[in-house]
């Protein structure tokens, strides 16, 4: 099997490698024909930091569970905590280039910190007893909990440096384009600030490029790495391994597990104690291996921005602008203006929160979805995190140009419209999923996990293919891209001129909120039948979507 799985782990990556440099090169032509000449070095820098980061986020709370034996909700307010961190943080690290006005300096700590912090993740820890056996509940285990998460809290506080001042830099080369643009009349300007948007539509796929790739590299050295060792990679076997060094319970399921995980020529025979500590010690070292190639891609990142800096601007520090003297009747007006602008952010904000809620499940709930209800004897659970960057790189085009055709026809979708229909889609995923787990009489996560192949078979249940996950992903990521960079546009339009920085920091602090509750998935997925799960989060976005839909006239009249 484990062949089988490698074998088949390569193909499908060969075949979206091929996919995504093609799209790579027609990117890369259309930003060195139209666009500021650091753009391509600045994605670069942070494609390959996104690399890192997102082989890191395919496997977190799946690793967590595996090395420590914690359950699936300790372990998803770990792994929530730490996404709310890297949001929150963004806003410290533009305090921290704002006050030094040194953006370049902020952004190669960030990158060095994050660096460190994959360091301390790539370090195989583990906590050992006399016998050599993998300990659960030690003093020295729940320190090498406490030092996996303050590797993590670097991590975040690096993304923290690096995430929003790398964006500013290229948000500064697009203000010094558009100057340029302006000395050469005014329809030179109009081309130039129409090239904004697609700038960082490009710049938004290469970190997507990024991210597709990233989510096979822990997988496969974790498959090699298990074979070296004569064991075959089962998504099943560290959890009954814990289970039964924590009770010596071995259950029917155990031994079915067991026989599928080992080769010919290991040979443990009823020392099932050993075989439990080698195969936990064995899964989670490959897995650290690949923290090794995150600390690779974060140096090749500072390699390429430090070689290119010369490239990027440094933004300017704001001038005060001179005193201008109002009427009463216009001050009161400016006032109203800023209020009216402020409600439609705050409005637009509340629906944010519940879409990062329900779309960043990728990483908890539907994680644990693909290890236990979804066949994973060809494709490891970790690797279905890559087709929501896969489907951003080959459907934005696809979703850009419906709206360019519509504009064109006189039927243009206003931005607050986009979103509620974003909503509405990232509602079909868990309509999908739903209905799917009423049929298949899915139970809960916890259930099903302690069924054996007998049970299963009796209870008429049986794990789904993987186009499950397919077109779960489809529909979240065609929401993605009609809210969350269409989320930032409508931040850009509706922040009072002087507020601009503070508004786009409340739809980070806005994410930040959002990220902080998707612990509620693993929760939810684990006590209840998982439909009741899906129906949960299929709620909270129709109800998103209808509210959204409630505003929409109000909200385009404010960013008339």
């Amino acid at each position: 099997m484990v062949l089988l799985q490698s074998n088949l782990t390569m193909v499908l990556l060969i075949c979206i490698l091929v996919v995504v440099a093609v799209f790579l090169v027609y990117y890369v032509t259309k930003a060195k024909k139209e666009h500021p000449k650091g753009l391509i070095a600045a994605a670069l820098s942070n494609m390959g930091e996104r690399f890192g980061y997102y082989i890191m986020n395919a496997i977190l709370l799946l690793f967590i569970v595996s090395k420590f034996g914690l359950p699936d909700a300790t372990a998803g307010v770990i792994y929530s905590v730490f996404y709310f961190g890297i949001y929150v943080l963004s806003l410290v690290g533009g305090i921290i280039a704002d006050r030094t006005q040194n953006y370049h300096r902020t952004i190669q700590w960030g990158l060095i910190i994050m660096a460190l912090g994959y360091v301390g993740m790539a370090i195989p820890l583990f906590s050992k007893n006399a016998e050599g056996i993998i300990a659960d509940g030690t003093g020295s285990w729940w320190g090498i909990l406490i030092f996996t998460c303050v590797a993590l809290l670097m991590i975040a506080f690096g993304n923290g440096l690096f995430k929003g001042n790398l964006q500013a830099l290229v948000g500064q080369m697009y203000d010094n384009f558009e100057a340029e643009a302006a000395k050469k009349g005014p329809e030179a300007l109009a081309v130039a600030k129409d090239k904004r948007d697609s700038g960082f539509q490009i710049f938004y796929v290469f970190i997507n490029i990024g991210g597709v790739i990233a989510p096979f590299v822990a997988p496969l050295l974790r498959e090699w790495w298990l074979k070296v060792h004569n064991f075959v990679y089962n998504a099943d076997m560290s959890a009954l391994c814990h289970q039964y060094l924590a009770n010596g319970e071995v259950t029917q399921k155990f031994t079915e597990t067991m026989a599928n995980s080992v080769l010919p020529t290991a040979n443990y025979g009823t020392n099932l104690t050993q075989f439990c500590s080698d195969y936990i010690l064995t899964f989670n070292q490959g897995v650290h291996f690949s923290f090794i190639v995150s600390v690779v891609a974060m140096l090749i990142s500072l390699i390429i921005f430090f070689t290119q800096k010369s490239k990027f601007p440094q933004p300017a520090k704001k001038v005060a602008s001179a005193a201008v003297g109002y009427t009463p009747e216009e001050k009161a007006a400016m006032a109203k203006e800023i209020k009216q602008r402020m409600a439609a952010l705050f409005a637009v904000l509340g629906i944010a929160v519940f879409f990062w809620l329900s779309f960043h499940q990728n990483g908890q709930s539907l994680s644990l979805f693909a290890r236990d209800f979804v066949n994973s004897d060809q494709i490891a659970p970790e690797i279905w995190q890559a087709l929501n960057p896969l489907f951003v790189i080959v459907l934005t085009p696809l979703v850009m140009g419906l709206f360019a055709m519509l504009a064109r026809k006189g039927k243009p979708v206003s931005t607050p419209r986009k979103i509620a229909l974003g909503m509405g889609i990232a509602g079909c995923a868990y309509l999908f999923l739903m209905v799917l787990s009423i049929v298949s009489n899915w139970p809960s996560g916890t259930e099903f996990r302690a069924m054996d192949l007998a049970q299963m078979t009796a209870a008429g249940i049986a794990k789904a293919g993987p186009w499950v996950m397919i077109v779960t992903y489809f529909f979240l990521t065609v929401a993605e891209l009609f809210i969350s960079p269409l989320g930032l546009s409508f931040v850009s339009k509706v922040a009072p001129r002087h507020m601009v920085g503070l508004c786009q920091g409340l739809w980070l602090g806005a994410t930040a909120i959002g990220n902080l509750m998707i612990w509620l998935g693993p929760v939810m997925y684990n006590a209840w039948d998982i439909w009741k799960c899906w129906g949960v989060f299929l709620l909270i976005c129709l109800i998103s979507m209808t509210v959204m839909f409630g505003m929409v006239k109000w909200l385009e009249k404010v960013t008339e």
